[in-house]
């Protein structure tokens, strides 16, 4: 019987923090299944799914743990079965001139209408011909069947006109 484990991983960036990682999984003889990794602000902030024995899963918790001495913070947690209600996956980008609340007002209109956000990306860059700081987000979102593509759009258009930002939304592939 196998079991997935979560981990997160925060600290200060460095060479050789994602080699050690993959070491101690591969040692305990779990597989590396999904992970999101990244720079940001000078530390290295991490999220991976690993698949482990069930087993052999404590001792690899604890040597993931173990990283802390290394100068990491480390999570593990154990992770059920992944049940999947029906739902549609769809994608959101927004692009405008950035200021506070923007993701905190899409996030609060998506929850109200029981969208789940799985993956956020975004960014902060110069408009090439001004200068300013723009915003851009991209975003994975999970979506209930009853959630009409049209309907949520057309949700998203009135507060993107209010927060001055463009946006586009499309099922996913």
């Amino acid at each position: 019987m196998r079991t997935a484990l979560v981990v997160t991983i925060i600290g200060e960036d460095r060479p050789g923090i994602v080699e050690r990682v993959s070491e101690l999984v591969l040692g305990a003889d779990a597989n590396w299944e999904e992970s999101r990794m990244a720079r940001l602000a000078g530390k290295f902030a991490g999220i991976l799914r690993v698949n482990v024995g069930a087993a052999g899963a404590p001792a690899l918790a604890a040597a993931l743990e173990g990283l802390e001495a290394h100068g990491l913070k480390v999570i593990v947690e154990r992770s059920g079965a992944d049940v999947q209600p029906a739902f549609r996956t769809v994608v959101l980008e927004i692009i405008g001139n950035d200021r506070p609340g923007i993701v905190r007002d899409i996030a609060r209109l998506l929850a109200g209408r029981g969208v789940n956000i799985e993956e956020l990306d975004t960014e902060l860059m110069s408009a090439p011909d001004t200068g300013d700081t723009l915003f851009q987000a991209r975003a994975r979102l999970r979506t209930p069947p009853e959630v009409l593509l049209d309907d949520l759009q057309r949700l998203l258009e009135s507060l993107a006109a209010d927060l001055m930002v463009d946006l586009a939304l499309e099922n996913a592939v």
